[in-house]
């Protein structure tokens, strides 16, 4: 694995397996069951240059269960880039200022122009439509531990990946990283106009893959073993196509009647979130809620142990992590959420 994290194209199957197994090293600490400080004194720069909620305060959760600080940094408003200041710049400047940067832009391909100025190890949190390879690799993740909880294997697989394709960062690094496994069956199924492009198609049939496309989610898929919808991304539409979009219709909804009628019960439902729970929006449906098939909040779980495992390699301190372990002295509840099966606890 190189010094930084910009798209998972810099991952093999056996980085992306190491990261797995210093993650499950990470959750007796992500549980908060116990503390280390192998990353004490060490200081994180989080640059956000686009809103972020889930992925900036995840980063920063796993830097501080490590011992670091953290120093945010939100909008282009109040940012040196607003006067002008270019990106190499803030990076050079960034690099003498913190151990480790995130940084999410609204511009493909900025965060890897932005890590070219600096030794400091950067890891990008999303580039527009590009690519968040932290959240891959925590989805990856959540499949494997979702597969290991039913017994399954995950060779030869069925996952269903729907909404907009087009735009979804998200999708776009899955299936660049699901492509590196043994052989799977992908299904994509979007509304016109937002398909998957074409080239990442391209790469994972080249694979060995089998890669399926549908145009609605009106039929039967009993076989699916995982289902990962995304939200409609409309803030990334061009004037034309926020025009010509239609609102998205039942064919596209992913609900508990769809789960009870044509799927199996054990699929797995995911989501990088947020899901828009607006009427009207058609996202995933909020109606599976304390569904056991729902992963969405196990998924945003496993972001901990896992973006503290990115750290943990990429500032070399894996192989301090059980020296430095001691159990915490606050309360931790059972469970993080009022509708969550208790924790198993890791020693």
């Amino acid at each position: 694995m190189p010094s930084h994290l910009l798209t998972v194209d810099s991952l093999s199957r056996d980085g992306v397996d190491h990261l797995i197994r210093i993650a499950e090293r990470m959750e007796p600490i992500a549980q908060r069951r116990k503390v280390t400080r192998v990353l004490e004194g060490a200081v994180l720069g989080n640059l956000f240059f686009e809103a972020s909620t889930r992925t900036r305060i995840s980063f920063n959760a796993a830097f501080c269960r490590l011992g670091g600080s953290v120093c945010d940094t939100t909008g282009f408003t109040f940012s040196s880039m607003a006067k002008g200041e270019s990106l190499y710049d803030t990076s050079r400047v960034m690099g003498g200022y913190v151990d480790a940067i995130v940084m999410r832009h609204p511009e493909q391909g900025s965060v890897a122009e932005f890590a070219e100025a600096t030794q400091v190890p950067v890891i990008n949190g999303g580039d527009g439509p590009g690519e968040h390879p932290s959240q891959a690799l925590l989805d990856i993740y959540t499949i494997t531990k979702e597969f290991a909880r039913l017994g399954k294997p995950l060779a030869g697989a069925h996952l269903l990946l729907t909404g907009d394709l087009r735009h979804g960062r998200t999708v776009h690094s899955l299936i660049k990283l699901l492509s590196l496994y043994d052989p799977l069956r992908i299904t994509l199924v979007s509304p016109p106009g937002l398909e998957m492009p074409q080239h990442l198609v391209d790469l994972v049939a080249s694979r060995g893959h089998r890669v399926d496309t549908r145009a609605n989610l009106a039929e039967n898929f009993d076989d699916v073993d995982v289902i990962y919808a995304t939200r409609i991304q409309r803030e990334r539409f061009t004037a034309e196509m926020s025009e010509n979009f239609t609102e998205l219709t039942s064919d596209f909804v992913v609900d508990k009647g769809f789960l009870d009628r044509r799927c199996a019960p054990t699929t797995v439902v995911m989501h990088p979130l947020p899901r828009d729970s607006r009427a009207g929006a058609n996202d995933l449906s909020t109606d599976l809620n304390g569904d056991p098939r729902l992963a969405i909040f196990r998924q945003t779980d496993n972001g901990i142990p896992m973006r503290m495992a990115i750290f943990a390699h990429l500032l070399q301190v894996e192989a301090l992590i059980e020296k430095d372990l001691r159990d915490v002295r606050w309360f931790v509840p059972a469970s993080f959420g009022v509708d969550d099966r208790e924790l198993k606890v890791e020693n």
